[in-house]
């Protein structure tokens, strides 16, 4: 019998256009919603969320940001060389950081184990008082934020397998040991941080877990990083909640990036934090769509993870990594050796 699934999304998010030629554009949410709905997955089950409040995003965010965002509802606005708004941007904005905190109670009071905010504009670059690479509130960070401080969790594991290092969310919670921020990326590429030497800062050194990857990463490698770095770290750090940025631009066809991860072996991480969750978070566990540009691939796979995250068996993509891979895993393995059992 199929696992539940609840997938949040909100046909408003795709009316933040950052114009033309931009990646970032509504067609990437419409090519991932299609795949889904044409030949629905048994178990899934869609919500329309709410929007964030102010409250609930000044978690994350400082005051003064939120006010400058809120004050671009309704307009035009370069924020940076690749953040811009149009009209409904904002309202986008608050609906996206809504769907994860929305997917994040779901699972928590037991409505499902499963969810998939199906948002844009993505999150997780987005800095506490900037927006910054497409993103504007970190919904993310805001999701885990308030499974912490409002839903009762004690202990959160972020995953992050986007392309592109999270920084924003490694800054919100560098400093903490309640929420462990594990990040998978092509390094070096925007926006440059990411450097495995990245383990948190003061109280929360040891709890930031960078694995940058050299160009040419597919699936035999990112599933070595995986198993031999997630899942000990997660079994010893034993989290009640599970969130994965879930960024679909590592795959081979994507523009953004020069790696070369399938749609199956998104569907094997998927498989991944799927048994961690079920190991220490009774299952609890939500992804929150990011990057993703190459709109086969994105549909192909996000479906693949749901499929998943419904209960279909996760394909067996292990194999040998290259060399530049092993030795970039080598030296992760090493530096977080100091804080985990790796």
């Amino acid at each position: 019998m199929a696992e539940p699934v609840l997938l949040f999304t909100d046909p408003a998010m795709l009316a933040h256009d950052p114009g033309p030629g931009h990646p970032e554009r509504p067609a990437r949410l419409e090519a991932a919603l299609a795949a889904l709905r044409a030949r629905p997955v048994a178990g899934t089950l869609w919500r329309a969320p709410r929007p964030a409040t102010r409250e609930q995003v000044a978690r994350v965010h400082h005051p003064v940001y939120i006010d400058a965002v809120e004050a671009l509802r309704g307009q035009y606005a370069v924020l940076d060389g690749d953040t811009f708004t149009s009209p409904r941007t904002v309202e986008a904005a608050w609906l996206a950081a809504g769907a994860g905190i929305d997917a994040v109670e779901a699972v928590v009071q037991g409505e499902a184990r499963r969810a998939f905010a199906l948002v844009r504009p993505p999150g997780h670059h987005a800095e506490r008082d900037h927006a910054m690479g497409f993103c504007f509130f970190n919904n993310v960070a805001v999701a885990a934020a308030h499974a912490r401080e409002a839903l009762g969790c004690e202990r959160v594991l972020i995953v992050d397998w986007d392309v592109h290092h999270g920084n924003g969310t490694q800054h919100a919670f560098e400093e903490r040991r309640d929420v462990l921020v594990f990040n998978t990326h092509q390094f070096p590429l925007y926006p440059g941080t990411g450097g495995a030497p990245e383990t948190g800062r003061g109280a929360g050194d040891g709890f930031t877990v960078n694995v940058p990857l050299p160009r040419g990463s597919g699936d035999a490698e990112y599933a070595a990083v995986y198993d031999e770095l997630l899942e000990p770290i997660a079994e010893a750090f034993r989290p009640d909640l599970v969130l994965v940025s879930a960024g679909f631009d590592p795959h081979g066809a994507d523009p953004l990036s020069d790696m070369r991860v399938t749609a199956e072996g998104f569907a094997h991480l998927c498989g991944v934090v799927r048994e961690v969750a079920d190991a220490h978070a009774g299952g609890r566990l939500v992804l929150l769509l990011e990057g993703g540009y190459d709109l086969a691939a994105l549909a192909q796979s996000a479906r693949a993870c749901v499929e998943v995250l419904a209960g279909a068996d996760a394909p067996d993509v292990r194999g040998t990594p290259g060399a530049a891979a092993a030795e970039a895993l080598h030296r992760a393995r090493v530096i977080q050796g100091r804080h985990w059992p790796v």
